[in-house]
């Protein structure tokens, strides 16, 4: 029999005519099925080098015994044991705990297990290379686009899926960008064929990009056409809109959404607005509506107008956020630090204001999270970007719980992830020391008790140059 061997970086399926980064054409499953009744064996190790294959849903019952637990939010278990049962978490304690009939016992003595590390603010899935235009779809055209959900154009073959989740991320919240109100932020769980079998929470939480009061007053609105029209010549230019206009412009929107919300409950007739209905569930506080302000004077006002709104407030980015710490602290906002591995914006900044700024937030009462940054190149960094606070004084479990529980609970799925307890999903890693330090290793991923392809695209090019290597040291020697 023969065995297929792709060289090319695309998928074998990408070949085919008539295949679409959705899904796979019915030419494309012909030829597979013509290459099955010819005898031809396509195996996973004869796929292209970067094919990551999803794994099918648990079926069998795993136990998982021997090493350290770190549950997070009940305290550490040594020589312990997991039970995994259809996807989720059934049993958790010490070397007592029973395994069911017919599961797969294994050892894992020696080792630490965390529960799967949660990326608050990512574009993974969503963006792929930022010189390619095509290959990115986080922003939409316009001002206010509540309604876009970012899981529907997430792409399961992204690149940076597989190096995400070797770095322990298992769980991002894809969130669209741009605008004034750029849509919701939707919870994925890094392992599926589709975007449905990854979805974990649609709309998890609203977007809002907070003006900036310093930046230059723009012409044409937040991100819009430049001034004299569309090529930017000629015509009479539309007044510049200040601070004060761009923040009117988002009071305005709201409150033509609760009004839209009140005529709704009140049974009147409207005319379908699907923006104005995607606002609903933030009015009602069922998801938060996070904030992308770094600026004091920016995450002040937005406290304000979130308080007067009645909204549930979450800040994003609050590079300033530790000089306002006594309001947030007092008005119970959690904060979703983008990044601790940054250099300081300002002359007077010391070098350490980044990395250090976690354990001042955290000495200030201030509860927060900590993210990979947007970029979804930069997700694989999240375990780090929490390990850098600890090197500059953040204790270490508080670190961990800002990439894992606290993130969950500000983004409204603690009951799924976060944490190791009986009943949540069985999203856990396997490593040789804390996920934090970058000498630690991440051995095995479960996701929903899916025992999932560890391999990536950084792995294989590793083990190419490494060949490489390899090959002309022997042609040298010779």
């Amino acid at each position: 029999m023969t065995a297929f061997t792709f060289q090319s970086g695309r998928s074998p399926m990408s070949m085919l005519p008539g295949f679409t980064s959705r899904g796979v054409s019915r030419l494309a499953l012909a030829a597979v099925a013509l290459a099955a009744s010819a005898g031809v064996v396509i195996t996973p190790a004869s796929l292209d080098a970067q094919v990551v294959i999803p794994t099918t849903p648990q079926e069998q019952p795993v136990v998982l015994r021997g090493a350290t637990i770190h549950t997070v939010t009940k305290g550490v278990i040594q020589n312990g044991t997991i039970v995994m049962e259809r996807g989720k978490i059934t049993a958790i304690g010490g070397a007592e705990v029973a395994a069911p009939r017919g599961a797969k016992v294994v050892d894992v003595t020696g080792k630490h297990i965390y529960p799967g590390l949660i990326d608050a603010y990512s574009t993974v899935g969503i963006t792929e290379i930022d010189a390619v235009e095509v290959s990115n779809d986080i922003t939409e055209l316009g001002d206010f686009n509540p309604n876009v959900r970012a899981e529907i154009a997430v792409n399961p073959e992204s690149r940076h899926i597989g190096t995400t989740r070797s770095a322990g991320v298992l769980v991002a919240f894809s969130t669209p960008g741009g605008g004034l109100i750029s849509g919701l932020s939707s919870a994925m769980s890094l392992e599926g064929w589709t975007w449905e079998e990854m979805s974990m929470k649609g709309a998890a939480a609203l977007n809002v990009n907070w003006p900036d009061p310093n930046a230059r007053q723009r012409r044409g609105g937040f991100g819009g056409p430049p001034p004299g029209g569309p090529g930017g010549r000629g015509g009479a230019q539309p007044a510049p809109k200040t601070y004060d206009d761009l923040v009117q412009e988002i009071k305005n929107y709201f409150a033509e959404a609760r009004a839209y919300r009140d005529a709704l409950k009140a049974g009147q007739t409207v005319r379908t607005d699907a923006r104005y209905a995607a606002m609903i569930p933030a009015l009602n506080r069922e998801i938060p509506v996070v904030v992308a302000a770094n600026g004091a004077a920016q995450i002040n006002d937005a406290i304000t107008w979130a308080k007067a709104e009645g909204l549930k407030l979450v800040i994003r980015g609050g590079a300033d956020a530790i000089h306002v710490a006594d309001r947030l602290k007092a008005e119970n906002v959690p904060v979703i630090l983008t990044s601790t591995m940054a250099a300081p914006n300002r002359d007077y900044e010391g070098y350490d204001g980044a990395y250090a700024s976690p354990a001042e937030l955290h000495k200030a009462g201030v509860k927060f999270a900590i993210s990979g940054g947007a970029g979804g190149l930069y997700s694989y960094r999240l375990p780090w970007e929490a390990g850098v606070a600890v090197a500059f004084g953040l204790p270490e479990e508080e670190a961990l719980k800002s990439v894992t529980i606290n993130a969950a609970e500000f983004m409204g799925i603690a009951d799924k992830v976060g944490s190791l307890e009986v009943g949540k999903e069985a999203t856990l890693i396997i490593t040789t020391g804390t996920p934090l330090d970058m000498t630690s290793n991440i051995e095995q991923s479960y996701i929903q008790g899916r025992e999932i392809d560890m391999n990536d695209m950084q792995k294989q090019f590793f083990k190419k140059y490494m060949e490489k290597v390899k090959q002309q040291t022997k042609k040298i020697a010779s």
